[in-house]
């Protein structure tokens, strides 16, 4: 929800996990959102970074690794880095 001047007044924004789609509750302790640098040709962090977010589900099946490893594949891809 927003307000006149733009502004979200909401407590919580749920958030989609990145590898399966699913929603991310609110009482899903498990969750973790990471942030992937970019680096420039020559190995330097350029300022910029891609946010994956992977439910409980997927941690707790052990896949996590697999799964981050196959988004960054595909944003990689995307930002040709």
């Amino acid at each position: 929800m927003q307000n006149e001047e733009g502004q979200n007044m909401d407590l919580y924004i749920p958030r989609k996990c990145s590898a399966t789609n699913r929603l991310i509750t609110s009482k899903d302790h498990a969750s973790v959102q990471i942030n992937v640098g970019h680096l420039g040709p020559d190995g330097v962090y350029t300022g910029q970074f891609s946010t994956f977010a992977l439910c409980g589900f997927i941690r707790a099946q052990g896949d996590a690794d697999g799964a981050l490893d196959r988004l960054w594949q595909k944003k990689k891809a995307e930002i040709r880095q």
